[in-house]
């Protein structure tokens, strides 16, 4: 169950589930594969839980400019 960040939070950034699916899993592939992190602290031992925090945060978004996600 995702409790941190609130799924609430989540939408106040990106504007629909399946974007902030989509945004949450391609940032955790670059943190897996070895992406600089983009905060000092994180709540999740697990990537996908920090892409979700750096999502909260904003300091990951959405490229308006970009196609796609992948």
């Amino acid at each position: 169950m995702l409790l941190y960040p609130s799924v609430d939070k989540l939408l106040e950034r990106v504007d629909s589930r399946y974007s902030l699916i989509m945004l949450a899993s391609k940032r955790a592939h670059e943190l897996d594969a070895g992406a600089k992190p983009l905060l000092e602290h994180y709540d999740s031992p697990k990537t996908i839980g920090r892409a979700l925090e750096e999502i909260v945060a904003g300091k990951v978004i959405i490229d308006p400019d970009e196609d796609d996600l992948d």
